[in-house]
């Protein structure tokens, strides 16, 4: 019981710090996020359907959530990884419509929901919160945009170098040996290529030590080539 508590304040303070609510004076943000209520989702678990209702946003406090979206063919396009202390479900949430994409553990996660009548209803009594709400769904897009371009545009090395890197970026984990425990399926999901020309690819940069594989684990062992690799043009 003391468990759970403690994990749904936690994951109260994540909704907190949002850039959704920074805002807000701290008294507003306890008083919106205290509304907030805990659900468990064991890997493979859906979270959410596109088009379905989009009543919530969440913020996730233990495990990775997959964003993706069907393609006509009938394959998986992922378009994020969402790790702990990111918030997701705000689109549909804001504008009454379907969402935008499915969401799926990819890990066993616990997640803080917030409900979209109290999210609506609270900025409707704040109206000075929605530029920062603006300037947070921008964000979004631009990197939407910038993840999209870069399927279309960029040889698979280049981003499959890039996707690795930014999956780093908030991580906690040793610097001299960051670690991904994802497959390379999924890999080749979030990069738009098949599992076989992600295997070769990573085999190629293990045979250069640029990284180390290890069943679901990959792991970054010259993070310099790597960042090389994915800014070509760096001097």
């Amino acid at each position: 019981m003391d468990r759970d508590r403690s994990a749904l304040e936690e994951a109260r303070r994540m909704l907190a710090e949002c850039p959704l609510f920074r805002g807000l004076t701290g008294d507003e943000r306890n008083v919106l996020v205290a509304r907030a209520h805990l659900r468990k989702f064991d890997a493979g678990d859906t979270i959410f359907l596109m088009d379905s209702p989009g009543d919530s946003m969440m913020a996730i406090l233990e495990g990775n959530v997959r964003i993706s979206v069907p393609s006509p063919e009938g394959k998986e396009i992922v378009l994020a990884i969402l790790q702990p202390g990111e918030v997701f479900g705000e689109i549909a949430l804001l504008d009454g419509k379907g969402r935008t994409a499915d969401a799926r553990g990819l890990t066993a996660c616990s997640i803080a929901i917030l409900d979209r009548r109290d999210v609506v209803a609270f900025f409707e009594r704040n109206p000075g919160a929605w530029p920062k709400l603006v300037e947070v769904l921008c964000d979004r897009l631009r990197r939407t945009d910038q993840h999209l371009a870069e399927m279309a545009l960029l040889e698979i090395p280049l981003r499959l170098a890039k996707v690795l890197l930014r999956m780093l970026v908030d991580r906690e984990a040793s610097p001299s040996a960051p670690k991904i425990a994802l497959s390379q399926r999924e890999l080749g999901n979030i990069v738009g290529a098949s599992r076989e020309s992600v295997n070769k690819c990573l085999n190629e940069w293990q045979r250069r030590g640029i990284v180390r594989i290890e069943d679901n684990l990959i792991t970054i062992a010259n993070r310099k080539v790597l960042e090389q690799m994915a800014d070509p043009d760096f001097s």
